[in-house]
C-alpha cells in the first residue's frame, strides 16, 4: 500500500510561528494566517466582481483555495523574517526559489493523479496574474491586521511594521484592497458587542 504524506504534512502548519524577529503579544501561527489570508482573498475578488468591478476574469473560490497553499512550502523552510527575504534581489531571488523547490518536493508527497493539480496551488501556478495580486493583497491585510492588533493592544514592537504594511498596501494601488481597507478595516479594532449590534 502507498502513502502519501502530503496532507500530514500540511497539518503541520499549526506549528510554524510567524512573527520570528519580533516580541508579539499573541503567537500567530502559520495556520491562522493561511485561513485569514484565505477569507480575506475570496472577500478581495468578491469586491473585485461586485464592487469595483475590475474582476470579469477573477475566480474567487479558486483565489481562496489557493490561498489556502500560499505559503505551504514554509513547513519546509519555516518563516523568514521580511527584512531578510526582502534585503536585497540577489536574497529574494534564492529565497523564491528554495519555496519553489519546496513547492515542488512537498508535491511529490501527494499521489500522482494530484500531483499536478495540487501542485498548481503550491506554487501559485493555477492563478491569473489578476488573482495573484489580489492574492497577494490579501496576504499584506493578514498581515497589517496581525501588526493593527499587536499596536492596539500597547505593542510598540510593531509601529514600524504596520506603517510598513500600509505603504506597501497602498503601493499595490488595488482598488479592492483600498475598499476593503476604507470599508472594513476599521471594524477591526470594535469589539464583539460593537461588532455584532443592529
Amino acid at each position: 500500500m502507498s502513502l502519501y504524506p502530503f496532507h500530514a504534512l500540511l497539518g503541520r502548519m499549526k506549528y510554524i510561528t510567524r512573527w520570528a524577529l519580533m516580541r508579539c503579544m499573541r503567537q500567530e501561527s502559520l495556520s491562522e494566517h493561511t485561513a485569514d489570508t484565505a477569507l480575506l482573498a475570496h472577500a478581495l475578488c468578491l469586491i473585485a466582481r461586485n464592487i469595483t468591478h475590475t474582476g470579469a476574469d477573477i475566480r474567487p473560490d479558486t483565489v481562496a483555495s489557493a490561498a489556502l497553499y500560499h505559503d505551504a512550502p514554509e513547513i519546509l523552510t519555516g518563516d523568514m523574517p521580511t527584512p531578510v527575504k526582502y534585503k536585497n534581489e540577489a536574497l529574494r531571488t534564492a529565497y523564491k526559489a528554495v519555496e519553489r523547490e519546496s513547492a515542488l518536493a512537498m508535491a511529490d508527497l501527494l499521489p500522482p493523479e494530484l500531483h499536478e493539480i495540487e501542485g498548481s496551488y503550491l506554487t501559485g501556478s493555477v492563478l491569473n496574474d489578476a488573482e495573484r495580486k489580489l492574492l497577494k493583497a490579501a496576504d499584506r491585510l493578514s498581515a497589517l491586521i496581525k501588526c493593527m492588533e499587536e499596536v492596539e493592544s500597547g505593542n510598540r514592537e510593531f509601529t514600524a511594521a504596520l506603517a510598513q504594511q500600509k505603504a506597501d498596501l497602498a503601493a499595490m494601488h488595488s482598488p479592492e484592497a483600498d475598499y476593503f481597507i476604507e470599508h472594513m478595516l476599521p471594524c477591526y479594532t470594535q469589539n464583539l458587542d460593537e461588532l455584532t449590534k443592529k
